[in-house]
């Protein structure tokens, strides 16, 4: 059964940081591509940052210099750390991974950066 589960996310200020992780199981994690994205009510579901099974990173203009994505295939997992958070990062981040037609979502996790 394919899973993925993100965790991490919560309520920070503005400045802060969050590091968010997705554990994944049921298909072979170090082939697919791991992606972030996020959605806010009432918009697109937007691709935040990609990591390749080669270890490649694509950002987002929004989030270069603050995000970075990491991926440890040995215990099948991806990281997002987010750095000098803002109140427009303020999102449902999910997990996404992709292999060839295969396509996989986690359940998502809320990020609300408030003061």
């Amino acid at each position: 059964q394919v899973q993925l589960v993100e965790s991490g996310g919560g309520l920070v200020q503005p400045g802060g940081s969050l590091r968010l992780s997705c554990a994944a199981s049921g298909f072979t994690f170090s082939s697919y591509v791991m992606n972030w994205y996020r959605q806010v009510p009432g918009k697109e579901r937007e691709l935040v940052a990609r990591i390749t099974s080669g270890g490649v990173t694509t950002y987002a203009d929004s989030v270069k210099g603050r995000f970075t994505i990491s991926r440890d295939n040995a215990k099948n997992a991806v990281y997002l750390q987010m750095n000098s958070l803002k109140p427009e990062d303020t999102a449902v981040y999910y997990c996404n991974a992709i292999w060839r037609l295969m396509i996989h979502w986690g359940q998502g996790t809320q990020v609300t950066v408030s003061s």
